[in-house]
């Protein structure tokens, strides 16, 4: 390495120690991250629709299928683009990379417990872990998963239920606390039992719609243009699923298996408690200097990453 930096972090009554934050190629590349056009599709990806029982998801593949599959889902509010970035890295990696949008997001719109079998009137866990089930059916064989944000808690589900389909598991800025996940947001989550799951939904997506984090120009055009797509029940039926979150750290802890808790400096929840997760299941942890979404401004450094909780489960 060219040179380090110890850097300290704190939070509640529990700081962390410091730790070393290494310089190296993957920062540098991250940090000459320019414009993107976050509606073009990687070059030499694929699009796809996935038939699930929930109906048609919209997916987007990258590589060879005869490769090791990876499959990254986004969260709540979120779409396959998130991966855009990170994609051509895994695939040129030697991985099979798979990212679709979950059922009520953007393109995957047109799924929803209407489509179940009986009909629902509610987007559950169990629609949402069913889909990722049959994704993970539909492989080669077992896969590396990354479950962002909401995405992670339905990972974390589907592990429990079938721990065959994954070969590790990273949790990107997933929920670090079991049961009212909101409640320990940074400034607004003490207001959240307040607060009923629609409007509580509607403030997350006004304050995303205002852009009060800064996000760049041309992510925040295409943000809004998903929300334009994106069913609202969908939205409402998650933000009731968060605030009752499993707790499932004693059986993360039993897998045998190669674990990640992925994360920017700058979460909506602490990092003390994402660090502390990460420590009760058994789990790496990788901390970026980015926001909610490292898979968007930190692609190099986070795939990086997962080419090393990869190569543990070889």
């Amino acid at each position: 390495m060219a040179w380090r930096n110890l850097t300290r972090v704190r939070g509640g009554r529990n700081p962390l120690r410091a730790y070393p934050v290494y310089f190296d190629e993957a920062q540098r590349l991250d940090a000459r991250l320019g414009e993107v056009d976050w509606a073009a599709p990687p070059a030499g990806s694929v699009s796809r629709t996935f038939h699930a029982p929930s109906g048609p998801l919209a997916m987007r593949t990258m590589g060879a299928e005869t490769d090791p599959p990876v499959l990254l889902v986004p969260g709540a509010m979120g779409s396959k683009e998130d991966f855009a970035l990170m994609m051509p890295l895994l695939a040129a990696a030697g991985y099979y990379v798979l990212s679709y949008d979950l059922a009520g997001q953007y393109e995957s719109s047109p799924a929803g417990p209407e489509h179940l079998s009986p009909p629902q009137d509610h987007y559950s866990y169990d629609l949402f872990v069913n889909d990722l089930l049959a994704v993970l059916e539909s492989l080669s064989g077992a896969a590396h998963v990354l479950g962002y944000s909401f995405a992670g808690i339905v990972a974390q589900i589907a592990l429990q239920r079938r721990p065959g389909l994954f070969r590790s598991l990273c949790l990107l800025s997933c929920p670090p606390v079991p049961g009212q996940s909101f409640r320990t947001v940074s400034r607004v989550g003490r207001f959240s039992p307040l607060v009923n799951d629609k409007m509580h939904a509607g403030l997350i997506v006004w304050g995303i719609r205002r852009n009060f984090v800064g996000v760049p120009a041309a992510r925040m055009e295409f943000i809004r243009h998903r929300f334009d797509y994106t069913r609202k029940d969908s939205l409402q039926d998650i933000v009731s699923l968060m605030k009752r979150s499993p707790d499932l750290r004693q059986t993360l802890a039993a897998a045998a298996l190669p674990k990640l808790v992925a994360v920017g400096r700058a979460d909506v929840w602490p990092l003390y408690q994402h660090y502390a997760f990460a420590r009760a299941i058994g789990a790496g942890f990788a901390v970026y200097g980015t926001g909610h979404g490292p898979c968007e401004d930190a692609p190099h450094q986070l795939s990086r990453d997962l080419l090393g909780l990869y190569e543990q489960a070889r």
